[in-house]
């Protein structure tokens, strides 16, 4: 009895290093994507001659590679998504890379306008709510897929009520969505990563489909957090 309560034990401190481990690998894509996005909308912004390529300097409004700056973001999602059991390792990981960079590109909007104050305060803020919702992801024994699927309806009513404020151009229906944003990602924060956590607990290290799995548990995450800081600044941010 001993022996089999001996053997328990080590299986759940085994179980418990493979959820770090995989958690860890998780955690230090996300921040490398982070850093890579955050160094690239810095440089564009600042850079005019960089940023003059995504403005069209006679109308003002956007440039061809704007355009594309804009929109490729979600082309990429949709790519890595669906591409994920096809699309080897290496690949996969050059378009979360790349994906990172664009990202970035598509950010430094951001810098002309929100006072540059304004935008290390919401990132500092964004940064702390992030954190602390994946302590309680990761330490918490309540089980939160119920709570999760709850989140994704209100990513969903997000969607739609974003498409719509699209061509109604309501500051109040901005506000709200903004608002319900923020509760949204920070739910989905704390349910991710427990499901992260779980999956870590039961993967086989190397291989390539953890591999895959550690880089899309890290694109979750990035989203996560970049969504978390975009509605807080549109919430508090000081405008330009």
């Amino acid at each position: 009895m001993e022996t089999n309560n001996f053997n328990y034990v080590q299986s759940e401190q085994e179980t418990s290093a493979m959820s770090k481990t995989f958690m860890s690998s998780v955690f230090s894509w996300m921040f490398a994507a982070l850093a890579i996005t955050s160094v690239v909308a810095y440089y564009f912004a600042h850079d005019l001659d960089l940023f003059a390529t995504l403005v069209n300097t006679q109308t003002g409004g956007l440039s061809t590679l704007g355009y594309i700056v804009m929109f490729a973001p979600l082309a990429f999602i949709l790519v890595i998504s669906f591409g994920f059991n096809r699309l080897a390792y290496p690949v996969l990981l050059f378009l979360y890379l790349l994906f990172s960079g664009v990202m970035g590109m598509s950010l430094s909007f951001i810098f002309h306008a929100y006072e540059i104050g304004s935008i290390y305060g919401t990132f500092a803020a964004a940064s702390g709510m992030f954190g602390l919702m994946a302590v309680v992801g990761y330490t918490t024994k309540t089980d939160l897929t119920k709570f999760g699927s709850i989140m994704m309806m209100g990513l969903v009513g997000i969607i739609i009520a974003s498409l719509i404020n699209f061509f109604m151009q309501s500051e109040m229906m901005d506000y709200v969505i903004s608002v319900i944003g923020v509760l949204v990602f920070t739910g989905l924060t704390a349910y991710d990563v427990q499901k992260l956590k779980r999956i870590g607990a039961g993967v086989e290290y190397g291989t390539e489909m953890t591999s895959k799995l550690v880089i899309m548990g890290a694109l979750n995450l990035y989203m996560d957090f970049l969504n978390l800081f975009l509605f807080l600044l549109r919430i508090f941010g000081d405008r330009k």
